[in-house]
Formats: C-alpha cells, structure tokens, sequence
C-alpha cells in the first residue's frame, strides 16, 4: 500500500473515530415466550378444533351470517381500518424509493440583469439576459449503512401491522354484532316468559274473582292479583322497549339507520359446537390473535427504527449527475456550445450535534422497550382471555343441569299451587309465592343459555376467530425481531 493510501485510512480512521459513536446505549427487554407461562392446568390440551374465520355458522342461523357480511360491506369502523392500511401502505411505497436512484427533469427560463461589478464578465456584465436552462439529473444514496433498507423494513412491518389491526377491528365488530344479536335472542326468549307471566296472573285474578263470589276471599286478595298483573304487563312493555332499543344497537354496528333494526327478525340461534381447547395452544396462539400479532410486527418495526438511528452516526455518501442544455437567448439554446454537464458526491459526516443523535437512538430504543412491554402485555392477556372464558362455559355448564332441576320443580309447584287455589285448598299468598318462583327458574334458565351463548362467542375471540398470520416469519415459526433484535448489538 502506498504512502499517500495509508495516509489516506489513517485520516479518515481519526475522522470516524471523532465522530459522535453510541457506544453505552442499548436494551435488555425481550420478548415473552408463550411456552414460559404455567398454562397446563387452565389450558388443558382437549384436541379441539382453532375456530375458523365462519365461526358464527355454528349457532345455524342464517340472518346472522348475512348481518356479519353485510358490516363488512358498509361498517363506518371497517373503513376507518381500511384507511389506515392504505396509509401505512403509501409510507411503505416512499421508502422503497428511497432506496432507488432518483431520475427528474426540469426547465427554467430567467430574466436578470448581471452586475457590472461582480464576476460577470463583458459583454454580459451590467446587460440584461434571459437565461435558458434545461437539465436531466439523477441522483443515487450509496446507503451503506444500510439506513434507507434499515427504514423501508420498518415500513413493511408497520404495514403488516396495520393490516392486522384492520383484522382485530374487524374480528371486534363481528363480535359485537353477534353479541348484540344474542341479546336480541335473549329479550325474545325473556318476552315469552312475560307474556306467559301476564297469562298466569290474569288466571290468577280470575280465579280470585271466583272465590270472593264464594266468599272465599276479600277485596284485598282482588287489589293484590290486579297489581301483579299491571306489574307483569309494565314488564313486558319494558322488554318490548329494550327490544327496539336492541335492534337500532345492531343496525348501527352495520353502519346502517336506525329503521335498518326494525327489519330484522326474530333470532333462531342454535346451541352452538362443543367447546374444547385446540392443542398446543399457548404457541399456537401467538400466531392466531391478531392483536398479538400486531404488536409483533410492531416490535419488529422499532427494531429497524433502532437500525436506522445507529446508521445516522455514518458517513453519509450521496452520487449525482445532471447533464442538459444552458444558454442566454433562445436562438442558442439547441446548440452543441450550450451543453453543461456535471458529476459529484457529496459526503455527510456527524462529528459534533451537541447530543442529538444520542438522544434520537435512546428514543427508538425507549420506542422498543414500549413495544415489547405492549406486546408481552398483551400475550399476558391473551391467554388470561382464553382460560376466563373457558372457565365461564364450565362454570355456566354446571349452573344450567341445577337451574334445569330448579325450573322443573318450580313449575311443577307453582301448576300444583293453581290446582288447589281453584280448589279452596289453600290461599292466594302460596299461588303467588309459587309464581314468583317459577318466573325466576325460567329467567335464570333463559340468562344461563343465552350467558353461555356469548361466553362461546368471546372465546372464538379470545382464540383469534379464525384468524392465521401466513407471513413468513411466522411459517419459519419466529419473527425477524428475534433475529435482529437490537440489543444484540449495542
């Protein structure tokens, strides 16, 4: 190697070496594995089935699945979640040019009149001119510190983020649409219990009617039967209102009017399918949740976002070239003497900002230890999702066979109650007591199953709905995070 070549490294070694460094600032945050958490006993492997993305086809009624596609058409949220995709998508295509040569073109025409004084020289100098300038130029960032590939990774990641976001919005309003039709489900059944009750206590006020004609019983047993009854009619109204209030709920979920709930009709939901854990369901469920999957992603995004702030203390090396025409007057415009050309590089080298990009790598990495703490957080509770609403379909499951019991004997009292009433056996207080009874056993029949209902739709949602990651970090069964975590290198 030459003199002047040694010469050469050694000065641009002292110029690196004087340059602002971040040596001292990194992470120690990681990632949560799902396999470190003791779910054995609250996730038993059962050999169930992950819920597909028509999971709401198991309840076998058909006017939901059309309200559940009807919201993907015209939902107000689905198309906020869209929008945010496309905007995400858009940064994506900004990066990636950067990383590509830039090409343009471009014309000036100027009047000046040049100084007499300045470096103009005559004849042109204290003359006005005008001045015809037309260029082709390209310019290309050499980035070899890989800042713009670095930046356009992170783009890409924040875009598969944005679209599963699109996914947990989406996953969420079917939810709540099937939610919200379970609960119209629930005051229809809740509606034939009272008008059934409203039957009840009109026999029990006609039968009260017959036995003061024998003298059996007093005005007051007559005002008493009569106010139970206005009592069970004003909670029928009352069912009827929560009825409309319901359907105007849904039809806003579809992004629809109000009149739009009024056209729906009456629920005929099924039991649903067995409930049973999918196995290996801790791991398995990092890449079926797309929230989990987002935050993910975005754990992957700040980890090129770290990238990108460590290349900002390197040389900055940018080519360009531009070749055109360039001449006073239009006459010698298209000539061979008005040719210009031009070729350089310019070099950008952070020696001294007083802090700055410290303090820039220090924010993308409080930026990551953020994203891993949300990520880690929501791994938390996922998996708490799941076990809850398992737990609450055994627990209703166990609730339902005694409420069943309770019901069975509670009308078989409160029928045997009416019988000896007609009979003069015994006094209206015993029918009415009975009464009472067997209208509660038929509520808390109807709550439990319609309880059970949204317990099985929350736990297709706590298992992901049907949703797969197909990237091909998750194929590969790990994410890029992993494999360029930024504390690796600090």
């Amino acid at each position: 190697m030459s003199a002047a070549k040694l010469g050469l490294t050694a000065i641009f070694a002292a110029v690196l070496s004087a340059c602002a460094n971040y040596a001292g600032i990194h992470s120690d945050q990681q990632m949560a594995q799902p396999q470190s958490f003791a779910t054995q006993q609250s996730l038993p492997a059962e050999a169930g089935h992950w819920p597909a993305a028509g999971w709401a086809d198991q309840f076998g009624d058909a006017q939901l699945k059309v309200l559940l596609a009807e919201a993907l058409k015209g939902s107000p949220t689905l198309e906020q979640a869209r929008a945010r995709i496309a905007a995400a998508s858009a940064y994506t295509e900004t990066a990636k040019a950067n990383t590509l040569p830039q090409v343009g073109a471009s014309y000036s025409y100027t009047r000046q009149q040049y100084s007499s004084t300045a470096l103009v020289p005559p004849p042109y100098a204290g003359s006005w001119q005008s001045e015809n300038q037309g260029l082709l130029s390209a310019s290309y960032d050499l980035d070899l510190w890989g800042k713009n590939r670095e930046a356009l990774k992170a783009s890409m990641s924040q875009l598969q983020a944005s679209e599963a976001d699109g996914e947990v919005v989406r996953l969420t309003l079917d939810a709540s649409i099937a939610r919200s039709y379970n609960q119209l489900a629930r005051l229809y059944v809740l509606r034939d219990i009272a008008a059934d009750e409203v039957g009840q206590r009109e026999q029990i006020d006609r039968i009260t009617a017959g036995r003061i004609a024998t003298g059996l019983d007093t005005e007051v047993e007559r005002k008493t039967a009569q106010a139970n009854l206005a009592t069970s009619r004003a909670a029928l109204s009352s069912i009827d209102g929560n009825i409309v209030t319901t359907r105007y709920q849904l039809a806003a979920l579809l992004g629809a009017g109000p009149d739009r709930g009024l056209a729906i009709a009456r629920p005929t939901l099924g039991i649903g399918d067995a409930v049973q854990l999918p196995d290996n369901l801790p791991a398995d469920l990092v890449s079926r949740r797309p929230d989990l999957t987002a935050a993910r992603w975005r754990v992957d995004a700040i980890t090129h976002e770290v990238k990108v702030a460590k290349a900002e203390f390197y040389p900055d090396i940018n080519l360009s070239a531009a070749t055109g025409l360039d001449a006073f007057g239009f006459g010698r415009l298209l000539t061979a003497a008005s040719r210009t050309e031009s070729a350089g590089a310019a070099i950008h080298l952070p020696i001294f900002d007083g802090g700055a990009l410290r303090a820039q790598l220090k924010g993308r990495y409080a930026d990551f230890d953020y994203a891993v703490g949300v990520y880690n957080q929501t791994l938390v509770t996922a998996l708490s999702e799941v076990a809850t609403q398992l737990a609450q379909v055994r627990s209703t499951d166990a609730q339902l066979v005694d409420a069943q019991a309770a019901q069975d004997a509670a009308r078989s009292a409160d029928r045997l109650a009416i019988t000896q009433y007609k009979a003069g056996l015994t006094n209206q207080l015993t029918v009415l007591s009975a009464d009472v009874n067997a209208l509660a056993a038929d509520q808390a029949v109807a709550n439990l199953k319609m309880n059970r209902r949204d317990q099985q739709i929350a736990l297709a949602v706590a298992l992901g709905g049907g949703y797969t990651d197909t990237s091909e970090s998750s194929r590969n069964g790990t994410t890029s995070v992993a494999q360029t975590n930024p504390v690796a290198t600090h």
